[in-house]
């Protein structure tokens, strides 16, 4: 048995769920999310927790009995707390900007790079080499925010460059003096 299908999720007060064959939807208090699950799996709903079962051992539906299971988890999350991550900007000079929904970054470029914020996600500047991407859709939060690095990766040198926090980027050694030994 799956050691994350077999975990009931607990539903947090003033969260609906409604299960209809191959689609889920959750409504919460920060908004709705719907997501298509595959219709082998059997998904029971109790007044307080939903739990995932798998019709077989096979080993595809022992792969989805997880994958259900945490997508459903996800959703229930995303809607009750919401998700979020953080960037950081190291460089001299680079930095960002909230311009409206828009965010735009001086990241060393000969132009600011401005991303408009797709629905459902937003952008937060708390200082200036910083940035907090918010929403209550895990996925879209993380592919917004891998985006965001994708403009000016953390390179390997001086370390400048957008990373997520907590990231540990490897530094590489300089080029060495002429003649220098080792």
């Amino acid at each position: 048995m799956s050691r994350i299908g077999r975990r009931p999720i607990e539903l947090p007060a003033g969260v609906l769920v409604a299960i209809s064959h191959g689609r889920v939807q959750v409504n919460g208090p920060l908004g709705e999310l719907s997501q298509v699950v595959p219709t082998r799996m059997q998904i029971e709903k109790s007044d307080e927790e939903i739990v995932v079962r798998r019709p077989t051992e096979r080993g595809e539906d022992r792969a989805l009995h997880g994958l259900t299971r945490s997508l459903i988890a996800n959703m229930v999350e995303g809607v009750t707390n919401g998700f979020s991550k953080r960037l950081e900007i190291q460089g001299v000079g680079y930095r960002a900007a909230l311009r409206g929904t828009a965010l735009e970054l001086n990241v060393g470029y000969s132009h600011p790079v401005v991303i408009d914020a797709p629905a459902g996600i937003t952008f937060e500047v708390p200082v200036q080499t910083e940035v907090v991407v918010k929403g209550i859709d895990k996925q879209a939060v993380g592919e917004i925010a891998a985006k965001i690095r994708k403009i000016r990766k953390p390179e390997p040198y001086k370390g400048k460059g957008i990373r997520y926090e907590n990231e540990y980027v490897r530094k590489k050694a300089g080029k060495a003096a002429k003649g220098a030994t080792a």
